[in-house]
């Protein structure tokens, strides 16, 4: 049975957090736009984002610092023309969104936007909403995008894979090769869409899912990432996962981050005997990079064989706390902490991956009419390791770019009859369990062996079983109907295997990656890149069509 929907777009973008969203309301004046979002159109990394967004917005800072603090996290990695390009523009971004009414704090005093300081910023320069900036930017842009008569949103479907020349159409002979759209799960009904599409944009976010602890939401499973490589596209610096310090530790807490924003107004991390050890580790205490507090913290843990750690606010005044951080404030009484007298019990979770689709500055991959952006595009902006708050800066700063070069592009597009989803040789499942059990299995073995401080032998161990539980779960996929969750698991396998080689391949330590087989770091910073054509990967997913 095939089937047999067929939707045209313009544009078709594969997520909906603030990269995606941003590019389709800078495109949808000119052009047909199609968004894919997993589930409703709220549910992305960038709602769950406390922190805000980095920007050079006052007299005492500058472009030049802002660069000099991405360089300097980014452990020698960080491309200086990336950098420079995306603090830049950074002003530009906050205008954009203040002009679209997003609520962003206020000083008391001078009424201007509050700026507030992270760990490894060197200025005040994080423009916020309280302590749920994206949540604020989100609903303002979602609320747009629902508005806009040349945007489709299909809640509530996942993108299975991308449709291109040499794959689906076996068009060998041909020199170069394009991305022509995708297909396209219908979560609800379990019909696959086949989406011809002029320009294709990943926006799907992050890979944290692969993780057992993990702050981002459930949707976090290396969509974008997993189809960009099987469509040819190199990845790069795929072993640069950040883990966010503190994480609340708490059997009904799910994923709920404790903000840097706390220990940039002067939260103070500690034992459960009440004694601090962040100065031990570096001289900036607190305030020190994410990767270095999160190594501190996993190694007093291991160390004293504790659950946790405490993250402590409660020397300042309850209203302070309850203005500054009413999110955080709400969420820990409902669990039964007060932290304007209680210690906020935290542990370090997988956060932020700084590798991905490699891209140019205008947000191009390998394959042409393929686009990345967000988390799932490596750019170079990160390095080995990403600054506090810059992530949402550089989801509006190349979502804006991605959409100034398509509109700027001529229409070179030959339209193609695509071949629709063909299920005629597959049956249904008969046990989903097996999903479950190698989904549950690939976190907790990612968390063991690919985690905060990594050996050989763990990394070797960790790839061994990915390979078993890659092949067992090809098999399922050529031979069972597609589901969201064999997707996903799909996807998460494959995004694994790729962090696990990076990691291999990294002989040093440097900003996330730490080894205690090669605890140095090299003189020469070098990214790793991994090109699918010369890296052993099952390519042929054809799944009958």
């Amino acid at each position: 049975m095939k089937n047999t929907q067929m939707l045209l777009c313009d544009v078709l973008i594969i997520g909906s957090g603030l990269a995606g969203l941003t590019s389709a309301l800078k495109l949808a004046d000119h052009k047909k736009v199609l968004i894919v979002s997993k589930r409703e159109i709220l549910d992305s990394s960038s709602q769950w984002a406390q922190g805000g967004v980095a920007a050079v917005m006052s007299n005492e800072d500058s472009i030049d610092s802002h660069v000099k603090d991405t360089e300097f996290v980014g452990g020698g990695l960080t491309n200086p023309k990336v950098a420079s390009f995306v603090a830049s523009h950074g002003k530009e971004a906050i205008d954009w969104l203040h002009d679209l009414h997003v609520p962003f704090s206020r000083d008391d005093t001078t009424h201007q936007f509050h700026l507030t300081k992270e760990g490894g910023h060197s200025h005040r320069r994080v423009v916020h909403a309280k302590d749920a900036t994206g949540r604020a930017i989100q609903a303002t842009l979602s609320e747009q995008v629902k508005a806009h008569a040349n945007i489709t949103i299909l809640e509530n479907h996942i993108a299975v894979d991308l449709i291109t020349e040499k794959k689906s159409l076996k068009v060998d002979h041909i020199k170069s090769n394009r991305c022509l759209g995708a297909y396209v799960l219908n979560n609800k009904t379990g019909n696959v869409i086949t989406v011809s599409a002029q320009e294709t944009i990943l926006a799907a976010g992050g890979v944290s899912k692969v993780y057992l602890y993990t702050t981002n939401p459930d949707v976090s499973t290396g969509d974008g990432v997993a189809m960009a490589w099987r469509a040819g596209c190199r990845v790069a610096n795929m072993e640069f996962i950040q883990f966010h310090p503190t994480c609340l530790f708490h059997p009904k807490a799910k994923s709920f981050l404790i903000s840097e924003i706390v220990r940039g107004e002067g939260g103070l991390l500690k034992l459960p005997d009440g004694s601090r050890f962040m100065d031990e580790y570096d001289g900036r205490g607190e305030l020190a990079s994410r990767d270095i507090v999160a190594r501190a913290i996993d190694f007093e843990m291991k160390k004293r064989g504790i659950d946790c750690v405490y993250l402590d606010i409660s020397h300042k005044s309850p209203d302070f706390i309850k203005s500054h951080f009413p999110t955080i404030y709400a969420r820990c009484l409902e669990l039964g902490i007060d932290i304007t007298k209680e210690w906020i019990p935290v542990v370090p979770a997988a956060h932020y991956s700084c590798g991905g689709v490699m891209t140019n500055l205008a947000g191009q991959t390998d394959l042409a009419h393929l686009y990345a952006i967000g988390e799932t595009a490596y750019t170079g902006l990160h390095g080995a390791n990403r600054l506090a708050s810059n992530s949402l800066l550089e989801c509006l700063v190349f979502g804006e770019a991605v959409a100034k070069h398509i509109l700027q592009s001529k229409v070179d597009f030959t339209s193609f009859e695509l071949p629709h989803w063909d299920e005629s040789r597959v049956t249904d499942a008969d046990e989903e369990i097996l999903i479950t059990h190698t989904w549950n299995e690939l976190r907790r073995f990612m968390w063991n062996y690919v985690g905060i401080v990594r050996t050989n032998k763990r990394l070797s161990r960790a790839l061994h079983r990915i390979h078993m539980l890659r092949d067992e779960v090809h098999e399922f996929y050529t031979n069972f109907k597609v589901s969201h969750n064999l997707i996903e698991l799909r996807n998460l396998l494959q995004v694994a295997e790729l962090i696990v080689e990076s990691a291999i391949a990294r002989h040093e330590s440097r900003g996330l990656h730490f080894s205690r087989d090669y605890p140095k770091q090299l003189k020469i910073a070098k990214p790793t890149v991994m090109t699918p054509s010369n890296f052993y990967s099952l390519l042929d997913h054809n799944h009958g069509h």
